[in-house]
C-alpha cells in the first residue's frame, strides 16, 4: 500500500510518500534524504523495511515534489527551516507521539539535530554516512582527494579557484571522487543519478547551503557541528557508514563516543550508499534494529 499527500507548512507544501499503513503496529520510520538540496528518491529501497511498519519518505522543501522556491535569499535555507519542517509533517501525519528517523547524509544531521531537542515521541534513530562536523567533514574530504589521480586533484583545485565549478571539466573531475566515495556502483543505479540529476535541476538549496560540491563546502552549512550536543540524544541510535564513505570513521566517531544508547555498522563493500551497494545486508542490520523498538 502506498499514499502520496502534501503537508500544508506555511504558505508552502511538503510532498510525502507512505509505503503500508500508519498505526500497523511498528513504530513508523521517516526517512530523511540527504543534500542539502537532493530527493527522496535515491533512498526508495528503504521500502523493503515496511512490513509491520510504515515507512515515510519526504522531499525536503524547496526539492523534488515539494514547493520550490527560486528566488529565496540564501539566508532563508537554515537547520532550523528543515527542523520546523519535520515538526510539522510529524503532526500532520499524526505520528509526533511515536516514530524512528533515519536520516542519510545531511539527513542524518538534520535527524541528530532533531533528537538532540529529546522530542517525547522519538523511539530511535538511525544516523546513516552522516558527519557529526563540518570540520571533520572537510578534512577528511582533502585527505581522500589527495589520493586521487594527481591530474584529477589538479582540475578541481582549479576551477575551484577561478569559480568555474559549473564546467563540464569539473563535472568530470567530480565524478572521479563519487564513483570512489559516494556510490561505487558504477553506472550509479537509476534511483541514484535521477536524484543526484534533481540537483542540477533545482540547484538552489544544494548552492546555498553545501556548495558545488561534495567535498567543496562553502555554504550556510561549513561551520555546522553538533559535537557539543550529540550527549543528549536519549535513544537507540544506529550508525551506519561504509569503508569507502566520503563519512569517514573519524567524522562518525563523535556520535559513537557521545551517545549513551549506539552501535555502529560498517559496510565493507561500501561507501557513501551502502543503501544500494549492500541493500540486502543494509535491510537486515537496520531492520534488526527497528525490530527492537517499543
Amino acid at each position: 500500500m502506498v499514499t502520496e499527500g502534501r503537508a500544508k507548512f506555511g504558505e508552502h507544501e511538503t510532498w510525502y510518500r507512505i509505503t503500508g499503513e500508519l498505526g500497523s503496529g511498528g513504530v513508523p520510520l521517516v526517512v530523511l534524504h540527504g543534500g542539502p538540496g537532493c530527493t527522496h528518491d535515491y533512498l526508495l529501497r528503504l521500502t523493503s523495511l515496511a512490513g509491520d511498519r510504515a515507512v515515510v519518505h519526504y522531499d525536503q522543501l524547496g526539492n523534488g515534489r515539494s514547493t520550490h522556491l527560486p528566488e529565496a535569499a540564501p539566508d532563508f535555507w537554515t537547520v532550523e527551516l528543515f527542523l520546523a519542517e519535520l515538526d510539522n509533517l510529524l503532526e500532520t501525519l499524526g505520528i509526533a507521539d511515536r516514530y524512528a528517523l533515519l536520516g542519510q547524509s545531511w539527513g542524518g544531521m538534520l535527524a541528530a539535530e532533531h533528537a538532540v531537542r529529546r522530542p517525547a515521541g522519538l523511539r530511535g534513530l538511525v544516523i546513516a554516512n552522516s558527519p557529526a562536523s563540518m570540520h571533520l567533514w572537510s578534512a577528511a574530504a582533502d585527505r581522500l582527494r589527495a589520493e586521487l589521480p594527481p591530474a584529477v586533484e589538479q582540475t578541481l583545485r582549479a576551477h575551484e579557484a577561478a569559480g568555474t565549478t559549473d564546467s563540464q571539466e569539473y563535472k568530470e573531475a567530480v565524478d572521479v571522487f563519487y564513483e570512489r566515495h559516494l556510490c561505487r556502483i558504477v553506472p550509479m543505479p537509476d534511483e541514484v543519478a535521477y536524484a543526484m540529476g534533481q540537483i542540477d535541476r533545482d540547484p538552489t538549496v544544494y548552492h546555498a547551503m553545501n556548495g558545488p560540491s561534495e567535498f567543496h563546502v562553502i555554504g550556510s552549512i561549513r561551520d555546522w557541528s553538533i559535537i557539543d550536543r550529540v550527549s543528549a540524544v536519549a535513544v537507540p541510535t544506529l550508525l551506519v557508514s561504509g569503508h569507502f564513505d566520503e563519512a569517514t570513521p573519524e567524522t562518525v566517531q563523535p556520535y559513537f563516543d557521545a551517545i549513551p544508547d549506539v552501535r555502529w555498522e560498517i559496510f565493507a563493500e561500501s561507501s557513501h550508499m551502502p543503501h544500494v551497494e549492500e541493500p540486502e545486508r543494509f535491510a537486515e542490520v537496520v531492520g534488526g534494529f527497528l525490530g527492537t523498538l517499543s
